[in-house]
């Protein structure tokens, strides 16, 4: 069983969005695809991400068919904010990795999405990368298109390469379009030999699984 560790380079990049997307063309794929968000806050009543993935997963998955959104997440929290300063007591890991075993077996392909970007604290020291380093997933990175960008995506790069995870990328064309081909492009066409906005990246991811 594969698993995929859906992130970016911070919160509002669009990690649920490229998940949705991931969802239905592993489906289309002919994978059965499952999906756990770990951690969400900013939590009223219902986790709205969560509820958006586990109503796609649905559609594809009849496994996942009876569940609730609480049923593919272990921790939901109501201050919108990094899981550390959002739980009142310290978080158990345990929970998270016995829901992620859980889920695993209802799958081929498990979609983890996490929260905010990978050094985002869970515990004092323990984080998001921690998380997909534990299940040994494969890396989806999502970057955006904003001023800053360049950056905060060779940030998130340097700590994934340090601990010598394997990772793909793309860039999310939704914010700053106009200024994005004068920002941010002309130092990924030169520092990088291959990169793709997100339809094109996901279609290289699936077909590199498939490899």
């Amino acid at each position: 069983m594969k698993s995929i560790f859906v992130t970016a380079t911070n919160t509002g990049v669009g990690k649920t969005y490229a998940t949705i997307k991931l969802i239905k063309k592993l489906a289309n794929s002919g994978y059965k695809v499952g999906v756990f968000k770990p951690i969400e806050s900013g939590v009223d009543k219902t986790p709205q991400d969560a509820k958006i993935l586990l109503e796609t997963c649905q559609k594809y998955n009849p496994n996942f068919k009876d569940m609730q959104p609480a049923d593919i997440t272990a921790y939901t929290f109501k201050l919108p904010s990094a899981p550390f300063c959002a739980s009142d007591t310290t978080i158990d890991i345990k929970p998270i990795i016995d829901k992620y075993h859980e889920l695993s077996k209802l799958c081929d392909i498990l979609l983890v999405e996490g929260a905010g970007g990978l050094l985002v604290p869970i515990t004092i020291d323990y984080m998001m990368i921690d998380l997909a380093l534990e299940f040994k997933s494969k890396v989806f990175l999502v970057t955006p298109t904003t001023l800053g960008s360049i950056n905060n995506t060779l940030l998130t790069m340097e700590a994934l390469k340090n601990r010598n995870m394997e990772f793909s990328w793309c860039v999310n064309l939704h914010h700053n379009k106009d200024n994005f081909n004068k920002v941010t492009k002309p130092f990924y066409d030169k520092r990088f030999k291959n990169w793709y906005f997100l339809e094109e990246a996901l279609k290289n991811f699936i077909n590199n699984l498939e490899n």
